[in-house]
């Protein structure tokens, strides 16, 4: 059943008919994308926006989160925009309040070949994501490290918050361009990309506005902030006399220390 069909991209109705009968075989992620696998070679694509999330149901009305649910909240219903109906009286519901998710249909064997998932880069925590890989993605580029980071086509899944965190403790000011980089500023990138995701994820990530974890419950990751959202306030390095900085790189904020970051 659609509510509204106006999110992000227009949800095809016939489309989505189509899917009576099929059952949900797995949950994938791939970057920030849900890929919801159904029987019958069918697939969903599904990306939260900012606020999007998906809600289960029972016959009673009961609403449950399940592994990749935000908080649940009262009065709310009316942003919710599709709903499922399963088996056994459940219904599986996406809810948005500002609509900048989406939800698309796919036949399975050309889901990763759609535009959003075809040209995505390593995910950060695997082993694709090294030192070689850097290098070679690196070679003479002229790009603002900073938007490289940000880039999907580089690496999947990194958002603006983590980017300055990792620039701050590569020493790295965001600024410099990739082809001034020394070797051992790439390998710190990997190093500790994949030390501040792993320490977020135990954390439950950071909350800002709208975030909650999979429990429902704001992160905690922000009490560890270095570097962003921290304009003017002293650097927490030992010894740095400096205050963090806030400027705009492709206009998107970042947060630095002037010091600590050459």
């Amino acid at each position: 059943f659609i509510n509204n069909n106006k999110l992000r991209y227009k949800i095809n109705n016939k489309k989505f008919y189509k899917i009576t009968g099929h059952k949900i075989t797995s949950v994938q992620r791939r970057s920030k994308y849900l890929i919801i696998n159904l029987s019958r070679g069918l697939s969903i694509l599904a990306h939260l926006g900012m606020t999007g999330k998906f809600f289960i149901t029972d016959k009673n009305n009961k609403k449950y989160k399940t592994s990749f649910y935000y908080s649940i909240k009262k009065d709310e219903s009316k942003h919710d925009h599709l709903t499922f109906y399963l088996s056994k009286g459940l219904k599986l519901i996406y809810n948005d309040v500002r609509k900048f998710g989406f939800v698309k249909l796919f036949k399975d064997k050309n889901i990763y070949q759609c535009k959003h998932l075809k040209y995505l880069g390593p995910e950060p925590l695997n082993k694709e994501f090294n030192l070689n890989y850097v290098v070679k993605y690196f070679l003479y580029k002229k790009i603002k490290i900073k938007d490289l980071l940000m880039n999907q086509k580089f690496v999947a899944g990194l958002g603006n918050i983590y980017c300055n965190e990792i620039l701050f403790l590569c020493k790295i000011n965001p600024w410099r361009t990739v082809d001034s980089l020394k070797k051992e500023e790439l390998l710190n990138i990997v190093k500790f990309t994949k030390k501040i995701l792993k320490i977020s994820i135990i954390k439950g990530g950071s909350s800002i506005k709208n975030f909650a974890n999979t429990d429902g419950k704001n992160g905690n990751f922000q009490q560890r902030f270095n570097v962003y959202n921290r304009e003017r306030k002293n650097c927490k390095k030992k010894n740095c006399l400096s205050v963090i900085q806030k400027i705009f790189i492709s206009n998107r904020s970042s947060f630095f220390c002037p010091m600590c970051q050459k």
